[in-house]
């Protein structure tokens, strides 16, 4: 969901594995890097690979404790995209790093000399060096087996596959190591003693080593996503462990044994860490994707809330001339000798007015959705005309005088007309409202044409504007009591689609003045069918 995230990127669960993503140029440099520090650290460290390091087995469970966390964190992240995708490799990927992690127990609790002098769990002295065997024989065959089916996926029934691999595995893990505890004193010898192995370990180094080589084929092969670029990068690691450990290395504690635990340690962690980080990265790209809908869906809201409220605005004062006029007729017919002709006079403002209020109601849908809607050649002052003429009984009844000062040169505009009428009835009605009935109550409308523009001026001698004049045009902000705060929202709306301005300042010495301007019509502006207003 930008590397901003939106809906469409966030498709599916697996499009952003880095099981299924190719890694873009900054994995692959970090990879070179990885790469070059490790070759870096094995050169630097063979000269002095055969260098004893006698009591160093204190250190042997925080390596192993480290080994099983960063095994069992990379098999639980795994699971998790395993869950995501489907995908039996990952499965058995991530049951290869489980058994990893899980050997690691009774390697160390083995180990001689760390616990008891010949370990424990009742080991011998080939019970070590067997689990060591195992868990390095299993890891690039399971990776073997992770190239093969990566592409292959999991008919539902991911949870119960994943509690059934973990149960499986743990069993094995037990099973193999009681077996090895309870035959230690009938298999072939691995080792001399508690430091020196026999000639028969040399066999499990070159077939160890052929199996990484194998795995490092098969994977290249089938070269495709993150994740296989870095179980290569771990099969490379593990590589050197093994040379280190059986060609390079003075045997067990020495300096050149323990460089190979730390690269192990380092083949451990690889995985663990760029999926942490991926999930971070991924985590984060959520969170963002899940804000940008949120303010999308609170933008809806408001765009409805602001719609609902525009209507209401909108309508409601061709409704309130309505009702005006229908109790004038009303009064007219109810005469001892009913006045016809003004009655029907009265009757056709109210259908006027009617069909007035479902042209707002369209005008202002079309704004919302930014659409131009039909513009032709309009004379303003026929408009104010129009709308002081239909606003003259509000004033009488609130004793407001209207004063006209009309450019009778003024050129035309292009534009919609029930539009620039609700501009022109919004800023007339509130200067009518705004007027405190102290002193002199005159509204004062002025139209002024130049070259390419045309200016209107609506002035009043009521109370004035607050000091924050910008916040009067957005919405949901009034200076009336019971006012909804979005005429004149809609008002600078609709002059900046028309291509003008619309502004507002204090008159003197009391009142406001509200100005907006036009761009003149031209020729080239009229469109086939326009009509001439």
């Amino acid at each position: 969901m930008t590397d901003v995230l939106l809906p469409s990127e966030t498709a599916t669960n697996a499009d952003r594995l880095v099981s299924s993503t190719r890694p873009g140029r900054g994995q692959l440099r970090m990879a070179a890097a990885v790469s070059a520090v490790l070759l870096l650290a094995f050169v630097s460290t063979v000269p002095f690979a055969g260098i004893p390091l006698p009591g160093t087995e204190a250190f042997l469970p925080a390596y192993a404790a480290a080994v099983m966390v960063s095994d069992l964190v990379t098999a639980a992240l795994l699971v998790s995209m395993f869950v995501a995708g489907g995908s039996l490799g990952l499965l058995l990927l991530s049951i290869c790093y489980l058994f990893a992690g899980v050997t690691a127990i009774p390697w160390a609790l083995t180990f001689p000399g760390v616990f008891a002098p010949s370990g424990l769990l009742g080991a011998g002295l080939q019970t070590t060096a067997y689990i060591a065997a195992i868990r390095r024989l299993a890891f690039p065959l399971f990776v073997i087996a992770y190239a093969l089916f990566k592409d292959r996926c999991v008919a539902g029934g991911h949870a119960r596959s994943v509690v059934w691999s973990v149960a499986l595995t743990t069993a094995a893990v037990i099973a193999l190591t009681s077996l090895i505890i309870a035959s230690d004193n009938a298999m072939p010898k691995l080792m001399l003693d508690e430091r020196s192995v026999t000639s028969l370990w040399s066999y499990v180094s070159e077939a160890g080593t052929l199996a990484h080589i194998l795995a490092i084929i098969v994977l290249w092969r089938r070269f495709r996503s993150t994740l296989d670029l870095w179980l290569l990068i771990v099969l490379g690691t593990m590589l050197l462990e093994f040379v280190m450990l059986t060609y390079i290395s003075g045997g067990r504690l020495s300096l050149g044994w323990w460089a190979g635990r730390v690269y192990g340690l380092a083949a451990a962690t690889l995985v663990m860490l760029i999926l942490l980080l991926e999930t971070s990265v991924l985590h984060s790209r959520l969170i963002r994707s899940v804000s940008i809908e949120k303010r999308a869906r609170d933008a809806r809201l408001l765009t409805m809330e602001a719609l609902s409220a525009s209507i209401a605005h909108e309508v409601n004062q061709p409704i309130s001339s309505m009702v005006t006029n229908a109790n004038a007729c009303i009064r007219w017919l109810d005469r001892e000798s009913p006045e016809l002709e003004r009655a029907r006079s009265t009757l056709g403002r109210i259908v006027a007015d009617g069909h007035r209020v479902g042209a707002i109601i369209e005008g202002i849908r079309a704004m919302f959705r930014e659409e131009r809607g039909p513009r032709e050649s309009v004379d303003i002052n026929r408009l104010i005309q129009d709308a002081v003429r239909d606003l003259g009984l509000e004033a009488r009844l609130n004793g407001v005088d209207i004063s006209l000062t009309l450019d009778p040169a003024l050129p035309r505009v292009n534009a919609n007309v029930i539009q620039l009428r609700q501009v022109i009835d919004n800023l007339v009605a509130n200067a009518i409202e705004a007027m405190d009935g102290k002193g002199e109550c005159v509204v004062r409308i002025s139209t002024a044409g130049h070259p390419d523009e045309v200016t209107v001026l609506v002035e009043d001698t009521g109370i004035g504007i607050p000091e924050d004049v910008d916040r009067l045009f957005d919405p949901f902000v009034t200076t009336k009591m019971g006012g909804l705060g979005m005429g004149l929202m809609i008002c600078r709306s609709i002059v900046e689609a028309h291509g003008g301005q619309l502004s507002v300042h204090n008159n003197v010495p009391k009142g406001a003045v509200f100005r907006f301007s036009l761009p003149t019509y031209h020729l080239s502006d009229s469109r086939d069918g326009e009509s001439v207003r």
